[in-house]
């Protein structure tokens, strides 16, 4: 034991990440909980295609994102080695919503953290499509911040 308080109920977190300051708090706040309750965290970010899109122009989006988030992975993970949290970072292509929910079933996730609002114009007007719905269909408790 190393002094951490053990928590059956919170042991996996899965943070959505885009690069928005939101999802940066995000990020913030799920190392807090990590350090807190002795449980890892998925940076898990994803790639939304053009639609509809060809398999050229979704390898180019999958590369294009992939060297976006590779930054911002590569910054959170420096964070999570100084805090001795333990982190892993992922990326899938689709519907955000749906591939966070997906994930997080798969995963075994205990806690979905998500940024009140991501990058587009129309989520600035409103709580978030993402947010939104995995507020209304994830299988585990979802946090949101502001």
């Amino acid at each position: 034991m190393t002094g951490k308080r053990q928590n059956p109920h919170f042991r996996k977190l899965l943070v959505g990440y885009d690069g928005s300051p939101q999802s940066e708090k995000a990020v913030d706040i799920a190392f807090s909980l990590a350090e807190c309750l002795d449980a890892t965290v998925l940076v898990f970010a994803v790639a939304r295609p053009p639609e509809p899109s060809t398999s050229v122009e979704l390898g180019a989006v999958l590369d294009d994102a992939r060297e976006h988030f590779e930054e911002g992975f590569k910054k959170i993970l420096e964070r999570a080695r100084s805090h001795n949290i333990e982190v892993r970072t992922d990326m899938a292509v689709g519907h955000p919503a749906e591939q966070v929910i997906h994930r997080a079933e798969v995963d075994g996730i205990d806690l979905i953290i998500l940024g009140r609002r991501g990058r587009s114009m129309i989520a600035r007007m409103m709580l978030g499509s993402v947010s939104e719905r995995a507020l209304r269909y994830a299988h585990c408790p979802v946090m949101v911040v502001h």
